[in-house]
């Protein structure tokens, strides 16, 4: 039986569609058949969540603008190098994928399950405003314990112990042995304390499959102690300007103070993208089983979507 306290699930739809059609076996009934190994491997993964983790509340998380332009007009090279040659917004994506995609979708709102993307925003800031917005989303309240499924580490700034909200993290052992990221996971492996502090350090750091920069000569360990020794990267900058730090590490500070001034708002997911007046209750039956069957059929994926279909009725889905 579901919970009767509200418990969230946020899943980051395209790093689990991606991992699936990467990871699960292209086996096509036929040399004509449409590919459907993201299909399949999304659609279990969906499955096991759902019957593992038993949420009242779940929204898939989608990316209505993978790269937005004020994230680009902050940093120019914010995911440049992922996009098809000669194209200014068009993401490189596998051609066996593409036709997927928006099945993926047409399934997830045939189940009932609410799948929500907001104009000029990444799926991250819809998960980011969702976390930032429960108080003020039906059904919800403002420390609803929240799960947020992910193989992207850009998401460990929104773990907050005292605020209920963990990262069910997949790019190691995927929804099936995956890490759950906690404020003590973060201090073990990153050396920092919070999700807010470990968005610091990636400022710092940088990210290269992102496009970002960071400052030249501060990897992750030294701007992990730097965030120990002075609180967060405002305290940082102010402690350069000031001369309490001092040496190297301060020249690159100051030098690197143009990117510092825009890269926080690249980095931080924002907690202010529109969402639906709809409550996220996790439906106990798909809405549209028609198109569901037509999906199973057409895509060969009818054991994955009976898994999906017995999960949100009693949790007792299995992964295939």
């Amino acid at each position: 039986m579901a919970s009767t306290s509200p418990t969230l699930l946020l899943i980051d739809t395209a790093s689990l569609y991606f991992r699936a059609f990467h990871g699960v076996p292209d086996r096509r009934s036929s040399p004509g058949a449409p590919p459907n190994n993201a299909l399949r491997g999304f659609l279990d993964m969906v499955a096991t969540l759902i019957g593992r983790y038993r949420p009242t509340h779940f929204v898939a998380c989608w990316d209505d603008d993978w790269r937005p332009q004020f994230r680009v007009d902050a940093i120019p090279s914010y995911k440049a190098h992922r996009l098809v040659a000669g194209s200014t917004h068009t993401e490189e994506t596998p051609e066996a994928l593409l036709p997927q995609v928006p099945v993926i979708a047409e399934a997830i709102e045939a189940l009932g399950l609410l799948r929500v993307g907001a104009a000029g925003y990444e799926a991250d800031d819809v998960i980011g405003s969702y976390v930032a917005q429960r108080g003020r989303t039906s059904g919800l309240h403002a420390n609803t314990p929240t799960l947020v499924v992910t193989g992207d580490r850009d998401l460990f700034q929104l773990v907050d112990d005292e605020g209920g909200v963990r990262i069910v993290y997949t790019a190691r052992g995927g929804v099936r042995d995956p890490d759950v990221i906690t404020q003590a996971v973060l201090t073990e492996k990153y050396g920092v304390r919070s999700g807010a502090a470990y968005a610091d350090m990636a400022v710092l750091r940088g990210d290269p499959s992102d496009g970002l920069p960071g400052v030249p000569g501060i990897g992750e360990k030294t701007a992990a102690k730097l965030l120990a020794a002075h609180g967060s990267l405002g305290a940082i900058r102010a402690a350069a300007g000031d001369g309490t730090i001092g040496g190297a590490q301060r020249g690159r500070i100051l030098e690197a103070a143009d990117y510092l001034d825009v890269a926080p708002m690249v980095v931080r997911v924002a907690p202010d993208a529109p969402l639906p007046e709809v409550e996220p209750a996790l439906p106990r039956e798909p809405t549209d089983p028609d198109t569901l069957a037509r999906i199973g059929d057409a895509f060969g994926v009818e054991a994955s979507v009976a898994r999906v279909v017995s999960a949100l009725g009693d949790g007792n889905g299995r992964p295939g």
